[in-house]
């Protein structure tokens, strides 16, 4: 892979973190974070490729770079398939990660979900990239869990402590290591797509 330099569209250090730690270690991606100068773009999209698109295409407009951006929901099968595209506010515009948790298990009660079986959901993530000369190149990852009846674990940030992955035991990511979390959460699975793909050649998907 030639030489490929991208700004970080994230400006929220956590999910800017977990990027970076899974694209480093691609050959040839060299990348820098997100000016302090640049304002967040606004995520009025309806879909995640939409926001992701929205996201690194207002860095490229600003600083004329190629921009790397991810969108993620958490779509939850007793509740319709929601918080989806309104994960990150689900609770209000500056909404924290925990009042998200908190009435992410609220609703859940309210329609009585009260077994694994109906608590099964799925956090998908599009990773994006947008080219100064406007082509692009995306990629989408999925995991399949269930929420636990109660935030567990430390690590991670987001829905981490109440989404538990298929196949762990009934862990959830903020119970796992940040490398085990990456080899199986939807974040990585995006990213290592697209590295993929750019690793292909880019070009527009």
């Amino acid at each position: 892979m030639a030489e490929l330099e991208l700004v970080l569209a994230s400006a929220n250090p956590d999910k800017a973190a977990e990027i970076s730690a899974i694209l480093e270690l691609v050959p040839g991606v060299v990348l820098h974070p997100r000016p302090a100068s640049v304002p967040e773009v606004e995520e009025t999209g309806d879909t995640l490729v939409d926001n992701a698109r929205l996201k690194a295409f207002s860095l490229v407009e600003a600083i004329g770079m190629a921009a790397v951006a991810d969108d993620t929901g958490l779509e939850v099968e007793a509740l319709g398939g929601a918080p989806g595209v309104y994960s990150a506010r689900y609770s209000g515009e500056h909404a924290t990660y925990a009042d998200n948790v908190a009435k992410l298990l609220e609703e859940l009660d309210k329609v009585g979900a009260d077994s694994p079986e109906r608590r099964t959901a799925r956090f998908r993530c599009v990773a994006f990239v947008g080219f100064p000369d406007g082509t692009e190149v995306w990629a989408d990852g999925e995991v399949m869990g269930i929420i636990a009846p109660r935030a567990l674990g430390e690590s991670g940030f987001g829905y981490d402590p109440v989404f538990a992955p298929d196949g762990h035991g009934g862990r959830t990511f903020a119970q796992m290591n940040p490398e085990e979390k990456h080899r199986i959460s939807h974040r990585g699975r995006a990213f290592r797509a697209l590295a993929g793909r750019l690793g292909a050649g880019g070009g527009s998907t």
